[in-house]
């Protein structure tokens, strides 16, 4: 599946990563897969909608996740 990473995320990483697919596979396991914390993961869409990280994943879904955005 495309996991699609946006500002500080894509650091060392790249904008968009495959990750393999497999049966019952969550947001948490994705985010384990590329070493990310929860916490740093501030937007989960799958498929362009907010999402929750626990929610099961299909095969051809596309991930896009994005930090915390700071200013001031």
């Amino acid at each position: 599946m495309k996991v699609q990473l946006f500002a500080t995320l894509r650091e060392n990483r790249g904008k968009e990563i495959e990750v393999p697919w497999f049966d019952g596979i969550d947001g948490y396991a994705v985010l384990k897969e590329l070493a990310l914390d929860a916490g740093d993961v501030k937007i989960f869409l799958i498929n362009g909608r907010h999402s929750d990280p626990g929610t099961t994943i299909k095969p051809d879904d596309i991930i896009a996740l994005f930090p915390a955005v700071g200013g001031g």
